[in-house]
């Protein structure tokens, strides 16, 4: 028998993380592309975004006809695991209901992929989120920022804004992001890697 009324919505409801760290020195970095996202998806919800008690910001909204927080870990990167698991906690959602949105090395810039668990790829918030979630089974939305050129120190380069050519194209960037969370939410992950995956 189906659920009904307060626990109908909170059996459907999902919670859509973007990484990134917190202020206007890192809001153009690449590694910040995950909160991006999200600020287009709130943006196109026409929801604020609101501090809670977890050291998140989030936004509750509905997409695609399902109850979803959005949300950004205002704990910095490598510790983004803390405030997503606390989220997950207190709205009640588990752990093959959760996106996280994060920029990715090993993805072209531009590109983007989805996948269902798998390891950090040294990716410190990823690393962060599994510990804290107790498993790594959560969906991923891989937003694609490319390797750096030459000899240029990874860490330097993911913590550096986008160049002039990929501003560009991000704003193009993201809302394809935002669309491939939204056939996620609408159609599920399989559907969702076909459409993506392919035309990337």
């Amino acid at each position: 028998m189906a659920p009904s009324g307060e626990n109908a919505g909170e059996a459907q409801r999902w919670l859509v993380a973007g990484l990134g760290n917190p202020g206007p020195k890192y809001a153009g970095n690449r590694h910040n592309i995950g909160f991006m996202v999200l600020d287009a998806l709130a943006e196109q919800c026409g929801e604020r975004w609101k501090r809670h008690k977890t050291n998140a910001q989030v936004a509750e909204a509905r997409l695609e006809q399902r109850p979803v927080i959005l949300a950004k870990p205002q704990s910095y990167m490598n510790l983004s695991g803390g405030p997503v698991a606390g989220l997950s906690r207190f709205y009640r959602v588990p752990l093959e209901r959760i996106v996280v949105v994060h920029d990715e090395l090993d993805v072209a810039y531009g590109a983007l992929r989805l996948k269902r668990g798998g390891g950090g790829g040294g990716h410190n918030g990823l690393r962060s989120l599994t510990s804290s979630l107790g498993g790594p089974d959560y969906v991923r939305l891989r937003m694609g920022i490319g390797r750096p050129p030459g000899r240029t120190d990874v860490a330097a380069y993911v913590l550096s804004d986008f160049s002039t050519a990929e501003r560009k194209e991000l704003a193009l960037t993201v809302e394809r992001g935002t669309d491939a969370v939204r056939t996620v939410l609408a159609q599920g992950l399989e559907k969702a890697q076909h459409v993506y995956h392919t035309v990337s």
